[in-house]
């Protein structure tokens, strides 16, 4: 028996269509420092319209209809704001790829990712003009139009010897509908992000038609952010990060009204957003979530719209959450996911029939897999580790929304190394840990970041929770270094609230709560923890630093207590 139902191409033209125009009243709200400045949905999808013209016949970009053909690239260096949302509508609706560049990488990172992806124009924000100019300075002639959106800035990129452009008088007169390509094959490519591992360079996964629309019906299901017509978002993730986790596609997909910081991404700015922005639901990562909260307690602001928000990117302290929903009844919902899933993959919403004393244990988890996942643990042996909660292994996935290889070069159009995908295609995400027979997942570690101790394994990510449980601790990154006697030991660098704080304070908090032989000896305070451009705990800077003998390490005796003489760890190696 056949199917009577069309085969109709799912396409990001067909989520700006629909919110252009069955959501036509909502609005997105753009931060200005004072106040905001509001554009409703249809001004959003008119402004796209005049924008994909403009790109089409002013600057020449060529837009693809299906799969294998050649596409223009268009790279945003752009904060998240009302023109960086229309390029994201526009580009992909008018068969271009849009490629958001990330402005927190350094100039070689940023030089390389614009030549692998072939960006020919980049719109870059005024404000982020001489963050770019270096950068144009290393190409060798791909990019041919950079357009500045703003005022101001164009005096930074003097040097660039293609052609500068007026984002404003660029769409000027260009007019105001698009023939947005129906044509459009849903398996090519939409968007292109670059992982920011700290290992070798970024590699390219490119996102289709098919797998943003889907993902999309992922992430606002109750399951997961459960965004609806009645929300509005603070979207603070940025926007160059996994297309902003898919929160300005959500938005118009579901009518949710939207609110963008621009730059003012400062704790007091986003708490201001807050009070007077009124949203419902937010994202960023915990970095962002653990400013906020000395934010909010050091000062009085009406967050009472703000009920439940979702904090991700890297492993969220319980002690944040419990301080969120006791000082300010705010949910935050820990979630976890990677560039190689389009960002959101579990959630931590409790199944029904949960209790209150058991409920906490499901929200500190990374949560639980969506159906269109496939997920799987293996152990070191290769072997399929059980899903019972307690044995842990490397975790596997493979579906719509996740890729299975990285954009290649030089003919080779995919590629797919052995250490991120395995024999028979899954995705290898590099994260160990458990999962539940109702599908919760629990991660104790990164594989490269577990440090294995006289053959024994340490979770860094358990000694970082229970250190962001101090009241003195702002931060805490815990690295593996050599040691003479057991092979590696934790490093602790923690950034502190007080000056006066006695590490050996620290030393005996940890030992209180976890096995005595497992706390570190090697203790160094910064003024800040070292991140990544994606606000992750740069892990191998701080590796590097020691080794270059450039951290101020105190070393402190143990607390109490031995090794024992065997200890069962199901934590594997790569």
């Amino acid at each position: 028996m056949h199917s009577t139902m069309p085969d109709a191409p799912l396409t990001i033209a067909r989520i700006l269509r629909h919110g252009a125009t069955v959501h036509a009243p909502s609005t997105v709200a753009t931060w200005n420092g004072k106040g905001f400045d509001r554009r409703s949905y249809a001004e959003v999808g008119e402004r796209a319209a005049r924008l994909a013209h403009a790109l089409r016949d002013r600057l020449g970009v060529r837009p693809g209809a299906r799969a294998e053909s050649e596409q223009g690239v268009i790279g945003t260096f752009m904060w998240n704001n009302a023109r960086h949302l229309e390029l994201f509508l526009a580009v992909p609706s008018m068969g271009a790829v849009l490629h958001t560049l990330n402005w927190r990488m350094n100039a070689d990172q940023l030089a390389y990712t614009i030549g692998h992806a072939g960006d020919e124009v980049i719109v870059v924000d005024a404000s982020l003009t001489e963050l770019l100019a270096p950068v144009l300075a290393r190409l060798s002639g791909t990019v041919r139009h950079v357009v500045v959106a703003g005022d101001g800035g164009r005096e930074a990129l003097s040097g660039f010897t293609g052609e500068v452009h007026d984002y404003e008088q660029l769409i000027s007169g260009c007019p105001g509908d698009y023939p947005w390509e129906d044509r459009l094959d849903e398996r090519a490519a939409a968007t292109i992000c670059y992982t920011t591992g700290t290992t070798g360079k970024p590699k390219g996964v490119v996102y289709s038609h098919r797998s943003t629309y889907l993902h999309c019906f992922q992430v606002v299901a109750p399951s997961h952010y459960g965004i609806s017509p009645r929300d509005t978002i603070f979207s603070i993730a940025p926007m160059f990060h996994v297309n902003g986790w898919c929160i300005p596609h959500a938005a118009f997909f579901t009518g949710a009204e939207l609110i963008l910081p621009d730059h003012f991404t400062r704790a007091a700015s986003l708490a201001r957003m807050i009070e007077e922005g009124r949203p419902t639901f937010s994202a960023a990562v915990p970095t962002v979530w653990s400013s906020l909260l000395e934010e909010l307690d050091a000062r009085t602001y009406d967050t009472g719209s703000l009920r439940r928000a979702f904090v991700g990117g890297s492993a969220c302290p319980p002690a944040l959450m419990a301080a969120y929903r006791d000082r300010h009844s705010i949910q935050l919902l820990h979630g976890w996911g990677m560039t190689e899933t389009m960002g959101l993959v579990t959630a931590a919403v409790p199944p029904r029939g949960t209790g209150a004393d058991e409920e906490w244990s499901y929200r500190v988890s990374q949560g639980r897999f969506p159906p269109s996942v496939e997920f799987r643990l293996v152990g070191q042996d290769g072997a399929p580790v059980p899903h019972d909660g307690v044995a842990t292994g490397e975790l596997q996935l493979r579906g719509p929304d996740v890729t299975s290889a990285y954009r290649g070069v030089d003919g080779v159009p995919l590629e797919r190394p052995a250490e991120n995908f395995a024999a028979d295609g899954w995705l290898r995400t590099g994260d160990v840990g458990s999962i539940t027979g109702n599908g919760f997942l629990r991660l104790t570690d990164r594989v490269k970041d577990v440090i294995k101790s006289g053959g024994e394994f340490i979770s860094s990510v358990q000694l970082e929770n229970t250190l962001m449980e101090h009241s003195a601790v702002i931060d805490a990154a815990v690295v593996a270094v050599p040691d003479d006697r057991w092979g590696e030991r934790p490093l602790a660098t923690v950034s502190l609230r007080h000056d006066g704080t006695d590490l050996a304070e620290l030393r005996d908090f940890l030992a209180e709560r976890i096995d005595a032989w497992m706390v570190p000896e090697r203790w160094a305070v910064l003024p800040t923890v070292p991140k990544t451009s994606v606000g992750k705990y740069d892990k191998r800077a701080i590796r590097d630093q020691y080794a270059g003998g450039l951290l101020p390490v105190v070393r402190l005796g143990r607390h109490h207590g031995d090794r024992p003489a065997t200890r069962r760890s199901g934590l594997v190696g790569r």
